[in-house]
């Protein structure tokens, strides 16, 4: 199993230090935050493959990180000899008797462990050249990748083969969709996989028996012989059309599955989807060790979703799974405590919190937890009603809900702020709390937050200092026209007094911020609140 892995350089990821549970590892978090490339690496490192094929026949300069890249350039520009850099992907595995014989210290972290080491870098053997192309060229754009090379190796430096390596991987993307000529190019891999080779030998003797065939057919045989006249005058060999028949293994790019009489690629996505998973797992989930799944839950209905994750967890007993995700169900299904999250180059676990809210997340649904590791920025609020406050003022402000900026108001149950501000401050994501001040700033404001929160870089904590109106309602009241809140009330209350009575009485609260939110005309939003949207 593997307990750690180390990634510098490679795709979106500059550095990366990650801790894996032994049984189930669910990545999480917003499109281009890396969980793919995780994937990806783990792979690269297991197999020595990227794309399905040989990592030599697949480099190319974007494989490394963008800022790394940006950064050599910048340097190479200013006259500084810099050295190309390099990507550096390290498993740190458990020991156990197989892989003994890769214990040393040659990692980046210079601990004496099992492991394996793959590298893409500089080859020295180039230096000469290297030099001549960093002095003779006025306008450098990339790395040089022509003067690289791979070490595959082990942690006591030991070359590292793919039939000598007993670590195996399977690397599942039901997503997958490159094509040979509109035949799925998954689906077909996947099923050679399944047969066994005399199956597999069978099918390809009478699919070229077929293609053989092909050229004895009466009208074939009339247009060759057409050909053939066309062609008698500038040469003397016969021209003919028939099938290729030289390819060893053609029917994969030639023949296509059906399900119940229909082409597989003209079913729904998420039957495709759910079908390629399982024809994976039954193909090369015995064999290996480690399993990488990439977004099992796409284009599945919520039946479905829990037919696959049973399926998933089943087959893979006693190996280690690394999926990555977007929906809540896999994560409630999965195990809240299996959950890596990420946000930028930041991860962490709950187990990373404190225990007491790390008790707390793991009793609620994982829906909440996602929203905020999933937006752009969060505003969190009380209830209700504060949200939709808060969406009418963004919506005054700049003419769309904040959704549509990637801003995810979140309503946070049980005024538990700090529980989720312990997620925010490990992911360094941007957050602004909306509070009431309940009458005592000193005491549900400041001892509350502390001077951490209240002086965070990335976290808001937004409230008024007026006691006089302790919460939401009052707050708008005092700042607002009583001719304009009657109007959209279609109330007539002669005092605000009055009014904040019956928008602060039981059943009126929600009902009342709807009708805010709902009608045309303009509001003053207290200030605490415009703070929050800024």
């Amino acid at each position: 199993m593997i307990e750690k892995v180390v990634i510098k350089n490679y795709k979106s990821i500059e550095y990366l230090d990650l801790k894996l549970d032994d049984e189930m590892n669910i990545l999480v978090g917003n499109n281009e935050q890396g969980k793919s490339t995780i994937l990806e690496a783990v792979n690269l490192a297991l197999t020595c493959t990227l794309n399905k094929r040989i990592i030599h026949n697949e480099l190319t300069p974007f494989l490394f990180n963008k800022k790394v890249v940006e950064d050599y350039i910048n340097n190479i520009a200013h006259g500084k000899q810099e050295v190309p850099p390099n990507i550096l992907i390290e498993l740190y595995l458990k020991e156990n008797d197989q892989i003994m014989s890769w214990k040393g210290s040659n990692n980046f972290k210079k601990e004496n462990t099992c492991g394996i080491s793959l590298s893409i870098e500089f080859d020295d053997d180039y230096t000469e050249e290297y030099q001549q192309y960093i002095e003779q060229s006025t306008n450098i754009k990339n790395i040089p990748i022509e003067y690289y090379k791979v070490n595959w190796y082990s942690f006591a430096s030991n070359p590292i083969t793919p039939r000598s390596n007993p670590v195996k991987c399977v690397l599942i993307d039901p997503t997958e969709g490159k094509t040979w000529s509109g035949t799925d190019r998954y689906i077909s891999s996947v099923i050679g996989d399944v047969l066994e080779p005399k199956q597999r030998a069978t099918l390809n003797f009478n699919f070229r028996d077929i293609k053989e065939r092909f050229s004895e057919i009466d009208s074939i045989s009339q247009i060759n012989s057409t050909l053939s006249e066309k062609t008698g005058e500038i040469s003397d060999k016969e021209l003919a059309i028939s099938l290729d028949i030289s390819q060893k293994n053609g029917w994969e790019s030639n023949l296509t599955a059906y399900l119940n009489d229909i082409p597989f690629d003209f079913i729904g996505k998420g039957e495709q989807n759910s079908v390629k998973l399982k024809l994976s797992l039954e193909s090369n989930a015995d064999e290996a060790q480690v399993v990488l799944i990439e977004e099992p839950e796409n284009h599945l209905s919520h039946s479905n979703m829990y037919k696959l994750i049973n399926q998933i967890t089943e087959k893979c007993k006693g190996k280690q799974l690394i999926i990555t995700t977007h929906s809540t169900y896999v994560l409630n299904k999965l195990g809240l405590d299996k959950v890596v999250l990420m946000n930028n180059s930041n991860h962490m676990t709950l187990r990373d919190l404190n225990e007491d809210t790390y008790t707390y997340f793991k009793k609620l649904p994982g829906y909440d937890t996602l929203r905020l590791l999933l937006a752009d920025k969060a505003i969190l609020v009380e209830g209700p009603s504060d949200e939709l406050i808060v969406q009418k003022a963004y919506f005054q402000e700049y003419n769309r809900l904040p959704i549509e900026d990637g801003i995810d108001v979140i309503t946070v149950r049980g005024l538990s702020f700090k529980r989720f501000l312990e997620i925010t401050d490990l992911l360094k994501k941007e957050v602004a709390v909306v509070t009431d001040n309940d009458g005592n700033v000193d005491k549900n404001i400041i001892k509350k937050y502390g001077d951490h929160y209240l002086n965070h870089p990335k976290i808001k904590i937004c409230y008024s200092e007026d006691t006089r109106y302790a919460t939401l309602e009052p707050q708008i009241v005092s700042v607002n026209e009583l001719s304009v809140l009657n109007d959209i009330f279609g109330k007539n209350y002669t005092s605000k007094e009055e009014l904040i009575k019956y928008m602060t009485s039981s059943g009126n609260k929600s009902e009342c911020a709807m009708c805010i939110f709902d009608s045309k005309k303009q509001i003053v939003i207290p200030e605490y609140i415009n703070e929050a949207i800024k």
